[in-house]
């Protein structure tokens, strides 16, 4: 980990810009904390798949995440001073919203999902969140540009053949409508944290949404029952290493990366991530759990990724 953009521990050198009219400006540092997002996140789809081998879904998802907060928490406080924690509580507000839709919602159900489907095919159906977010962005009157346009196209029909595989039998289809409604509520929750009043500090952000999804999903965990028959001693040392990689790399790193990624630039940007997650989630599911590259997987994967060579050049050019 090389750029303070996506450093936790040096939250003080982070260059946030300032609010500012017209289209942000797309620096090094955003690249450096995309790519971050890009390969670490792409890694988690495995991690996850293996977590819930032994690990009920909700209660591994939201230890995973009320565990990254605090220490991302108590790193924001050891660094600069508990001042740097203090919100206004429209800020408080704003963050538990924004977590519970990130966090509970998208991540969530992606974990339950990941119980009857491969992680690769779960990474590939995250492909949607550009659409919605297009769809968001137009809803509030940005008109899409055509390269974004083509873009979402390209990733449609990307996802209409990645959703073959549950309309045939193969893979539980309970299981890819979870993905497609986590993706839904992933893109309301990134394109509102634009638009609603967020602390200043992205990672102070960072911090409250990771705490409010992981309590929120501990207690759905709780409310499903997950807790019965739970046996710590039955969970595989895998799945430990899985929910440690998950805390460290997919929450403290990649998702306070996200969270800055999200002031400091264009979310449809942002959002390409999802094009890229599932070629590295699919290359390391077909690699570590043996997971089967069927047609539909290698063609829907093929056009969704095309689709993010429109949406970045339509961005750059803004």
């Amino acid at each position: 980990m090389t750029s303070p953009a996506a450093d936790p521990t040096a939250p003080a050198t982070v260059p946030i810009p300032p609010p500012a009219p017209g289209p942000r400006r797309i620096t090094g540092a955003v690249w450096v904390a995309l790519g971050i997002v890009y390969v670490v996140w792409g890694s988690t789809y495995l991690g996850i798949r293996i977590a819930v081998e032994t690990m009920p879904p909700f209660l591994s998802a939201g230890t995973r995440f009320v565990t990254a907060g605090l220490i991302l928490a108590g790193i924001i406080a050891w660094r600069q001073g508990p001042a740097a924690l203090r919100v206004t509580p429209r800020e408080l507000a704003s963050t538990v919203v924004v977590g519970l839709l990130l966090i509970l919602g998208g991540n969530g159900l992606v974990v339950l999902a990941e119980t009857s489907i491969p992680s690769g095919l779960a990474a590939l159906l995250i492909a949607v969140v550009p659409a919605w977010v297009v769809i968001l962005k137009a809803a509030y009157g940005a008109r899409p540009t055509l390269g974004g346009v083509g873009g979402v196209l390209l990733g449609l029909a990307g996802l209409a053949v990645l959703t073959l595989p549950g309309l045939s039998g193969d893979v539980k289809i309970g299981g890819v409508l979870l993905v497609l409604a986590g993706t839904l509520c992933w893109a309301v929750g990134s394109f509102s944290s634009s638009r609603v009043p967020m602390p200043g500090n992205p990672f102070t952000a960072s911090a409250y949404e990771m705490v409010a999804g992981g309590l929120a999903g501990l207690c759905v965990g709780l409310v499903r029952g997950e807790q019965h028959g739970l046996d710590l001693a039955g969970i595989s040392t895998r799945s430990w290493v899985a929910l440690a990689y998950l805390i460290v790399f997919g929450s403290l790193i990649a998702f306070t990366a996200y969270a800055w990624l999200l002031q400091a630039a264009p979310i449809s940007l942002v959002a390409t991530y999802a094009y890229v997650n599932p070629v590295v989630a699919v290359a390391l599911g077909a690699l570590v759990l043996n997971e089967a590259l069927t047609w539909p997987i290698v063609l829907g994967g093929a056009i969704v990724v095309g689709g993010v060579c429109l949406i970045v050049s339509t961005e750059r050019r803004g």
